[in-house]
């Protein structure tokens, strides 16, 4: 038997269950990443997603190459390479594993086809600490909000335990065609915007599990002040999560592990979970309002002078032109400053969540199909256990909190000082309070 290994998002050797059923094969196995741009309702990657999906897959090779097994490469649509690829290497069957958004229609249309060519078809669990089917509330309804739906994953369930990374792979005695990596064009060539990303992050299977450990050795124990940006707090995981270099099992059962108080951090692995359950159960969230009420609501949609400032950080808002500076010149911004940055523009200038998501989405290395909308439509209050609208959070007052002595906004905007505030606060806040109000009346 010939088996063919399709990878996604889940670009790691361990803890990869299609790769693990593969190496029982002794008549070979080939292992295919296919960059699919041209499938309908599949979100197109953006800028800095795909300079990290480029490094990563440069790991992946060379992680798969230390087996001997090449990473054969193909783009395309996959209803029409993935049959392609298994005639080509003889594929008596088809592994991967399971995708929890748009793309599973994909998967579902093309499993049948296989099957009718006699192809066995075998998916495994995905990026996800718990199959989204097995986590209802008692009437068999999913989880709509977030304390209930953690509450039911932790007390009745536990994480399957990681798989080890295969010993040893066999590759198929058959030249299996293969593009070049540097043909995609995933990364900039001039101007090179990506130098700034590239001296931050290290992408790659052994750099997750890196970060991982540098975390639990120190960082953990100050998970608690991970509001205050300057701070070196955070996991820095989520683009790793995003790109499955690490799965969210391995870093569940890792911070167990330690012993100590976890439990912080690992509810934002909950929150990533939340997101990914309210994905799959209410389809893709780029687009529409979970709380259909807010499809009347008088958001602007023109990108004007007021989203330039914000998305350039000339806002005159120290901590929101931080941000966005740390954002456009690494590819991520702190979470805390996200949800600061994202209420200016929803409820103080008033622009429509789906701009911001967007800029978002095309600009952040962790922007991940499921987490990026929820977030968004969860700071403008209109998503899943959103924050109530009349939560508007003042930047100013935020950054006296979480930044008192400035490090932050020095480090990345220190000229916004001397700007001038493009909004009045007060009077934007009047006006997001009046239509809120008009919408609820």
């Amino acid at each position: 038997m010939t088996t063919l290994v399709w990878l996604r998002d889940d670009l790691r050797l361990s803890d990869n269950a299609a790769l693990s059923a593969a190496t029982d094969d002794a008549d070979g196995v080939v292992v295919l990443y296919l960059l699919d741009e041209v499938s309908e309702h599949l979100r197109p990657l953006g800028g800095a997603a795909k300079w990290w999906l480029h490094q990563s897959l440069r790991a992946l090779e060379h992680s798969l190459g230390q087996l001997g097994m090449p990473l054969v490469l193909r783009r395309g649509a996959a209803e029409e390479v993935i049959p392609a690829v298994a005639r080509e290497c003889g594929a008596d069957r088809v592994l991967w594993n399971r995708r929890y958004g748009a793309a599973r229609d994909h998967d579902a249309k093309l499993k049948t086809a296989l099957r009718q060519s006699d192809v066995v078809v075998r998916s495994y669990p995905g990026d996800l600490l718990f199959e989204p089917w097995t986590i209802a509330t008692q009437t068999g309804t999913p989880y709509q909000v977030y304390s209930a739906f953690w509450r039911a994953c932790t007390s009745g369930h536990t994480p399957a335990d990681p798989l080890p990374a295969p010993k040893q792979l066999t590759s198929v005695q058959r030249d299996i065609k293969s593009e070049s990596l540097d043909s995609w064009l995933l990364t900039p060539a001039n101007p090179d915007w990506a130098a700034g990303i590239a001296s931050r992050w290290e992408p790659g299977e052994s750099a997750a599990h890196r970060t991982l450990d540098e975390f639990l050795e120190d960082r953990v124990q100050r998970y608690s002040r991970r509001d205050f940006p300057a701070e070196d707090t955070g996991s820095e995981l989520s683009p790793h999560l995003r790109w499955g270099e690490i799965s969210p099992r391995q870093v569940w059962h890792r911070t167990l592990l330690t012993g100590g108080d976890v439990g912080m951090f690992l509810s934002e692995l909950g929150w990533r979970e939340f997101a990914k359950h309210t994905a799959f159960h209410f389809g893709p969230l780029e687009q529409r309002n979970l709380n259909a009420r807010f499809d009347t609501f008088p958001w602007l949609f023109e990108r004007d002078a007021g989203f330039d400032a914000w998305k350039f950080g000339r806002t005159g808002f120290g901590i929101v032109d931080a941000g966005m500076q740390e954002l456009w010149q690494t590819g991520f911004m702190h979470n805390r400053v996200r949800m600061i940055a994202a209420s200016l523009l929803t409820k103080n200038l008033g622009l429509d969540w789906r701009i911001g998501e967007a800029w978002f989405w095309d600009t952040l290395v962790d922007a991940d199909e499921a987490s990026n909308p929820f977030n968004w439509q969860w700071v403008a209050g209109c998503g899943a256990d959103a924050a109530p609208y009349f939560r508007i959070f003042n930047p100013d007052l935020q950054q006296k909190k979480f930044d008192p002595d400035g490090a932050y906004v020095s480090k990345w905007a220190p000229y916004s000082m001397t700007l001038p505030q493009i909004i009045d606060l007060k009077a934007t806040r009047a006006d997001a309070l009046q239509a809120y109000h008009a919408l609820v009346r």
